[in-house]
């Protein structure tokens, strides 16, 4: 019998711990937060270690439940620059280092959530928050500050 990547990593217990120590990052995050509409975390936890799960090979509730990932629709409501893209990637591997997985899973498992996340970018502008936004210019700063032309 072959195992799935689910089971081989420990199955359920692993993927509630990879989520729960990713969205205690999140929530310390000030650009990341602000994404989630919920003021708990709780449903968005779900959903990711649903997806997770059901991803590599475990039960299929997220499916069920949801319907096809649409993973680029999902997100597409946020602006995910790469800043967001980098400070989700850093939760991660916050994450995936605490689950402490053999370094050919981890490995498994980082190569598909770097993939997944700069697939995520949506924007390459910044988005206004969070301790780095400061001094950025937006489109809107710069539209401002653009010489107007005289004939």
């Amino acid at each position: 019998m072959t195992l799935t990547f689910y089971e081989e990593v420990g199955g359920a217990d692993t993927f509630r711990t990879i989520v729960d120590v990713f969205y205690r990052e999140v929530s310390q995050d000030p650009v990341l937060k602000p994404m989630y509409p919920e003021e708990d975390l709780g449903p968005a936890a779900d959903r990711l270690r649903m997806f997770l799960e059901q991803y590599w090979g475990g039960p299929t509730a997220y499916g069920e439940q949801r319907g096809h990932p649409r993973l680029r629709m999902r997100h597409m409501p946020f602006r995910v620059d790469p800043d967001a893209r980098d400070r989700w990637l850093r939760c991660m591997r916050t994450a995936l280092d605490e689950a402490k997985l053999s370094p050919l899973h981890d490995a498994t498992l980082w190569d598909y959530l770097e993939r997944a996340a700069y697939a995520m970018v949506n924007t390459m502008e910044p988005a206004g928050i969070g301790p780095q936004a400061a001094g950025r210019p937006t489109l809107e700063t710069r539209a401002a500050q653009r010489p107007t032309e005289t004939p």
